[in-house]
């Protein structure tokens, strides 16, 4: 299965504006909610978000709207931070 080219949800026939959605980019969107949330449970905006936990706040941008996903390993990082965000933050203020 492709993900990319698979259709997890098909568009409206009767609206000419609607498209396909695939696996892939329905994924992507899901893990920028995702984002988002973490982001936003933490009251932070996506720059103090970048500047406290090292991810550019470009990439974070292009994954909260679902464009990227990120890489294993930063999905990785994400996780740990939803799981101790204090703990994160102390470590990577002590640099």
């Amino acid at each position: 299965m492709n993900k990319e080219t698979t259709i997890a949800i098909p568009a409206d026939p009767n609206d000419p504006e609607d498209f396909d959605v695939t696996v892939a980019a329905l994924e992507r969107g899901l893990m920028g909610r995702r984002v988002r949330k973490l982001r936003n449970r933490l009251g932070l905006s996506q720059k103090e978000f970048a500047e406290i936990f090292g991810i550019p706040a470009n990439s974070i941008r292009q994954y909260e709207i679902g464009r990227y996903m990120p890489p294993p390993a930063v999905r990785s990082y994400l996780k740990v931070i939803e799981a101790e965000p204090d703990m994160v933050r102390r470590v990577m203020a002590a640099g």
